[in-house]
């Protein structure tokens, strides 16, 4: 390895562990990275404004306003106290409100869900008078399960979308074979039993009606349909470079902004607040993991970590993915899954080529595994973390193992069931 390679592998390992130290600063973390890596030519100027995909963060940033718009119109949390109202088994209660979570979670941004959903958790507690700790961690992991079923869930599924050319309808069907949407649900079936035995232990009281909430404006609604509907024919019709996916989803978030600052307006809120309110930072933050993947794509470090692993596992695509799935799973655990599949992909893609065929199995094995596997502890996931948060803000401390005894088993159950479905359609 030549110096350049060595210096960049040591300032991406360095920034991984000081962001697992310093996860709230994650951002001054690895922006000062990217400084490290221009500072010492590791990768030009241009070479660094080149790697970011523009279309990923347009669809971020894009679905961003829309999530907002939706959370303020106050549909979410009426839909779930209805939902609620609906069921008098507290189990089912119980169940129920999960499974609204992932549902809401393939629109929404997964915190926001979380945030939506607290209210729903900590009444329906009260009501059975029960501690919210576990119901609150079935929210949770429920929402960050559900993410990647659709292109314009969490940003994992878009980066990955953008990097081997899926649309939104691929999402749904793949090369004519069933694909990750119906895995995810498979799987979000499978981990609801996990959530049942959790559940089921409590005493089976009915529930009181919970108080409803008045919605506030169908307006988001229709432009989350309307987007979608969009996304839908534009990905039918082929996506162009006058008209990619992120542009779409900017048009319809640009109008779901202005929609917000208004609202805002009414309730005599500066509009610039409005903008600013937003999570900017995850935004930066993948931006700055563009710039850093790119230089160790560029040194040579990825071809030579693909081939490293080749040697050690063959030229098996069984034994690959199932490597890969359960790495995924380990790493995301412990660290933002962000980085990781950014990461990641190209070396897929080196690994691809060692093995002489498009790795379609691996990529969205990588996907699973990733995404899911933040799931396992309370610090896996940004929805793990605030949802910790909010027990505490309300006395109920939770320790990390009170959070795996849930988080693992539904990890294990809900990756064994999609990936198991991703290798029957594309192994």
């Amino acid at each position: 390895m030549d110096p350049i390679e060595i210096l960049t592998i040591a300032i991406f390992i360095l920034a991984y562990v000081l962001m697992i130290r310093f996860y709230k600063h994650k951002v001054v973390v690895i922006w000062s990275s990217v400084v490290l890596l221009l500072i010492f030519g590791a990768i030009s100027f241009e070479s660094a404004l080149d790697s970011i995909d523009w279309n990923v963060i347009g669809i971020y940033i894009g679905m961003m306003f829309i999530a907002e718009a939706l959370v303020a119109s106050s549909l979410p949390e009426f839909i779930s106290i209805w939902f609620t109202n609906k069921t008098n088994s507290a189990v089912w209660t119980m169940i129920f409100v999960s499974l609204l979570s992932g549902v809401l979670s393939i629109f929404l941004e997964n915190v926001s869900v979380v945030l939506i959903m607290a209210p729903i958790v900590f009444a329906v507690a009260n009501k059975l008078r029960i501690s919210p700790v576990k119901l609150m961690i079935g929210v949770a992991v429920s929402s960050n399960l559900q993410g990647v079923a659709l292109l314009i869930g969490d940003p994992p599924s878009i980066l990955l979308a953008n990097f081997i050319g899926m649309n939104f309808n691929d999402f749904f069907f793949f090369h004519g074979k069933a694909s990750l949407f119906f895995a995810v649900q498979l799987g979000m079936l499978a981990s609801l039993g996990v959530l049942y035995l959790f559940f089921r232990r409590f005493p089976r009281k009915t529930i009181e009606e919970l108080r409803g909430v008045s919605v506030k404006s169908f307006f988001p609604l229709f432009l989350l349909v309307m987007l979608i509907v969009s996304l839908a024919y534009v990905s039918l019709k082929g996506e162009s470079d006058i008209l990619p996916l992120g542009g779409v989803t900017m048009f319809y978030g640009s109008i779901a902004l202005f929609w917000l600052m208004n609202e805002k307006k009414k309730i005599e809120k500066k509009i610039i607040n409005t903008i600013f309110e937003f999570d900017w930072y995850t935004a930066f933050f993948i931006i700055a993991v563009f710039i850093i993947v790119r230089s160790l794509v560029a040194s040579g470090a990825i071809s030579d970590l693909a081939a490293f692993v080749v040697s050690l596992i063959g030229h098996s695509m069984a034994l690959s993915f199932i490597v890969i799935v359960l790495v995924s799973i380990l790493i995301s655990a412990f660290v933002d899954n962000i980085p990781y599949l950014v990461a990641m992909l190209p070396l897929i893609q080196q690994i691809g080529n060692q093995l002489g065929s498009v790795p379609y199995v691996l990529y969205f094995g990588l996907l699973i595994g990733a995404s899911v596997g933040g799931n396992i502890t309370p610090i896996g996931a940004t929805a793990n973390i605030v949802a910790v948060g909010l027990l505490k803000s309300k006395g109920y401390e939770t320790s990390f193992w009170d959070f795996v005894r849930i988080g693992l088993p539904f990890t294990l159950v809900a990756v064994s069931v999609s990936a198991g479905f991703i290798w029957l359609m594309f192994g």
